[in-house]
């Protein structure tokens, strides 16, 4: 398989490794928790969600022929808590990955080469993937570790957890050598 397909494939692994780790970080609060901000400078996981939203829509919508910062798109809006329900925040965040992985399946290895801009600052589309593939597992990053702060005890480790290491090290080793992606065996263990 040449460079630009491993690529391609291994974006789209990770993309959807940490969505699922997001998820599974804000299965475990009650639905109110979700729009909590400890002061006036923290971003409750609903605001993070609706930022990330507005990103990917305005990133991945026509991600190869327009701008990625769309005129229509109202970023400091994305930041003020939204007032909707549970299932509302996750049908919309869904709709946000939707539009990133319809983008990024219709994109051909070729492609990656190709100039985008965003905010009129030209890059290569594998750039603006690159840029895209630090800026979302940094938020994803944010609601773990919110979620883990409101929800105090019974959590439900999302990666190796706590004082477990050489166990989880001593499975991996008992294995034969595999040539396969790091989010294979983790997307299996967090559904």
């Amino acid at each position: 398989m040449e460079t630009s397909n491993i690529y391609l494939v291994s974006v789209k692994k990770q993309m959807l490794y940490y969505k699922t780790v997001a998820e599974k970080a804000i299965e475990q609060l009650e639905a109110e928790q979700l729009f909590i901000s400890v002061n006036e400078d923290t971003n409750s996981i609903a605001t993070i969600m609706n930022h990330m939203v507005g990103n990917m829509l305005s990133r991945w919508t026509d991600f190869l022929t327009s701008d990625g910062e769309k005129e229509w798109r109202t970023r400091d809006a994305e930041f003020e808590n939204p007032t909707m329900t549970k299932e509302e925040l996750l049908n919309n965040w869904n709709k946000g990955w939707d539009c990133f992985f319809n983008a990024i399946n219709e994109l051909k290895p070729e492609q990656l080469s190709q100039i985008i801009y965003i905010r009129n600052e030209g890059q290569t589309a594998l750039d603006a993937i690159n840029r895209q593939l630090a800026h979302y597992p940094y938020h994803i990053g944010q609601i773990v570790f919110y979620a883990k702060m409101l929800k105090k005890t019974e959590w439900n480790s999302l990666s190796i957890p706590k004082n477990k290491s050489n166990e989880y090290n001593a499975d991996k080793f008992s294995k034969e050598k595999t040539n396969k992606h790091f989010t294979d065996d983790e997307l299996k263990k967090l559904q």
